[in-house]
């Protein structure tokens, strides 16, 4: 795990392109704490820099920027490449090389970059990564990123000048950087509490889509993209001519095969590994076949909470014992909790409102102290259905289906306007013309977040609105049911994994594992574990008991009661949350909110709209209502004062 940074800029010299990446790249320590360097092509401007987190290889063998064996190509890399070995066997056996310099997968990916190119290199790999490669030759510059988006990389323009990074913050670092903020960025933040790819807080500084490679020539001026991973093609082609043929037991066989492997492949490392183990399905999976796979006890760590409502900690500890782990166990005070809240800014460096952030982070730091790398469960419950939004979601579009769509816009557009926000999402079920717009009502729905204050607060364009953005997901998400998804609850799936998986949850548990030094693996994303997801029917997934109650994640569960007994795991979902409701009624975050809110930049700079947000902060006071939206707009005020 590293962190990775450049640009190419013709009008410095190279004092001030040496200055300019030491000054980037002393951002990214965080990402990096073991090395740091820097290559530099005066001729075309041209210069990568490079921070070390050593995982495998720890020698100076293994230190980046790296040449390929034959002096064309420059590459800088942050992730980990899981099936390496098969790769170099199949460089050696093809004899396109030979002759390693040392036992890296960067050394491994580059020259299977110089032997095949960026996009057929890219389809033979397993991992995680983001990566910027130079062509000496022809002055070519390209970047990647793995399939789901497990690693950030921003790119775009300053100043004129072509400049990309792991972290937005040091692209800040840049010299005489002043991107204007995207209000369009603010706008989908208010809606989702995170920013969604392509955009980025700044205007012309973009997130590289995951499974995807944008190369730019000399003048750098344009950029041609190329896909190596189609997800949503995946997703089809697992439902049509790659479908599961087997029954339920044989998916349950079959599950186990691949998450075995893929666990297998991500315990290589010259670090000390680990697990989170919250004591919920996905992180009990994991953990469960790491010991499997270890003569030794595993080291798995949790987190527990004063509150016994937000506490999982004693379920984890059960389980730890079932399977033998060497555990650790913090219980935090909400004092502890509390002292991370101005922290966010410093973290994430870029808007970010998932409030579990914080218990991600402190266990992070847990893990960190006995650890390098820790594997997590995450993407269990957008594989394998573990939201019942989707179901819930499924059952309200099957019902509005058969109401004919033109007395079903009347009656939306009828109730609409009311002030209850009840009937106001109501209205925009019944008038929503596509899968996307219903899931989000239900979505909102369920946590009680208003449209109307939204809309309200927001000073831009965004909200509520079709603009861009937003019209192309529904367009996506539509005709991918057209073309065969017919079970709503695989596009619901689809959905979260082009969006919610890759622009929430790997931005925390990227960010929050990073501030510390610390590698997060994720197993469940592993391309094979993808494949076999994606080609299970929906039933498999979620389940039905005798009396109808469904059964979330049927299969992912089944495979779990192999190893952990079905009295220590089944109980209901309680998630990684903290305290928000009472946190902004009173005490400490109170005051803060307050303090800034009640004089906010935002406002003052025409981000957000003042009456909206006093309405915001009067109807949390006076109902307890929105509380999840005034805390997306306490982290994006604390993030400006911070940055701006």
């Amino acid at each position: 795990m590293c962190g990775i940074a450049g640009f190419v800029c013709t009008h410095m010299n190279r004092e001030a392109r040496e200055a300019a990446i030491l000054g980037m790249n002393d951002r990214m320590l965080h990402r990096g704490p073991d090395g740091g360097d820097f290559y530099i092509d005066d001729k075309r401007g041209v210069v990568f820099g490079h921070r070390r987190l050593s995982i495998q290889d720890l020698s100076e063998n293994g230190s980046q920027p790296m040449k390929s064996h034959d002096g064309r190509f420059v590459m800088i890399y942050n992730g980990e490449i899981y099936n390496v070995s098969d790769i170099r066997e199949r460089l050696e056996a093809e004899g396109k090389s030979g002759n390693w310099i040392g036992t890296s997968d960067t050394e491994v990916l580059l020259e299977a970059i110089a032997a095949y190119g960026v996009v057929e290199a890219l389809t033979l790999t397993k991992g995680m990564f983001a990566i910027a490669v130079y062509d000496l030759k022809t002055g070519t510059i390209s970047f990647a990123r793995d399939r789901i988006g497990e690693k950030p990389l921003y790119y775009g323009y300053a100043k004129g000048d072509l400049i990309f990074s792991s972290d937005i913050d040091a692209i800040r670092a840049y010299p005489g950087f002043d991107n204007a903020i995207d209000s369009n960025a603010v706008s989908e933040y208010i809606r989702y509490g995170f920013i969604p790819a392509p955009l980025s807080i700044y205007k012309d500084i973009y997130k590289l889509t995951p499974g995807t490679v944008v190369s730019f020539d000399p003048p750098y001026t344009e950029h041609r993209t190329a896909v190596y991973y189609d997800l949503v093609g995946e997703y089809e082609y697992g439902k049509d001519d790659g479908r599961f043929k087997g029954d339920f037991d044989d998916a349950v066989d079959s599950l186990e095969a691949v998450l075995k492997a893929a666990v297998r492949s991500q315990l290589v490392a010259d670090v000390p590994i680990g697990a989170f183990l919250s004591g919920g399905i996905d992180s009990s999976v994991c953990v469960s076949l790491m010991q499997a796979l270890s003569d030794k006890p595993v080291k798995t760590f949790t987190i527990g909470f004063d509150d016994k409502k937000y506490d999982e900690s004693g379920d984890a500890e059960r389980i730890a014992g079932h399977l033998g782990t060497d555990h650790t166990c913090l219980i935090i005070s909400e004092k502890e909790l509390l002292e991370v809240v101005p922290k966010m800014s410093e973290i994430f460096t870029e808007p970010f409102a998932d409030s579990s952030q914080i218990p991600t982070y402190l266990v992070s730091k847990l893990a960190r102290s006995k650890v390098t790398v820790s594997l997590s469960g995450d993407a269990g419950d957008e594989l394998f259905a573990g939201y019942n939004t989707y179901y819930k979601c499924a059952g309200l579009y099957n019902r509005l289906l058969k109401v004919p769509g033109r007395c079903r816009r009347a009656a939306g557009r009828l109730i609409y306007n009311s002030y209850n926000d009840t009937l106001y999402r109501a209205g925009h079920c019944l008038m929503g013309e596509s899968i996307d717009d219903i899931h989000e009502a239900v979505c909102y729905d369920m946590t009680g977040m208003s449209y109307k204050v939204q809309g309200a607060v927001s000073a831009g364009k965004g909200i509520g609105t079709d603009h861009k953005l937003q019209a192309e997901r529904k367009r996506l998400l539509e005709d991918k049911l057209a073309k065969g998804l017919a079970d709503i609850e695989d596009v619901m799936m689809l959905r979260d994994l082009l969006r919610y998986h890759p622009d929430d949850i790997l931005v925390k548990v990227d960010r929050a594992g990073m501030a510390v030094s610390l590698e997060n693996r994720v197993p469940m994303l592993d391309k094979d574990v993808l494949k076999l997801a994606f080609s299970l029917p929906v039933e498999y997934k979620l389940g039905r008991e005798a009396d109808g109650t469904v059964i979330s994640k049927h299969v992912l569960k089944e495979l779990l009661y192999r190893y952990v007994p079905k009295e220590l795991t089944d109980r209901p979902k309680k998630g990684f949350s903290v305290p928000l409701g009472s946190w902004l009624k009173e005490g400490p975050v109170h005051d803060m909110a307050w303090d800034i809110l009640t004089d906010s930049r935002l406002v003052r700079d025409g981000y957000l709209d003042k009456s909206g947000v006093v309405k915001l902060m009067s109807d949390f006071m006076r109902k307890g209502e929105n509380k999840s939206l005034l805390w997306s707009v306490f982290v994006l005020e604390q993030w400006y004062r911070r940055y701006e």
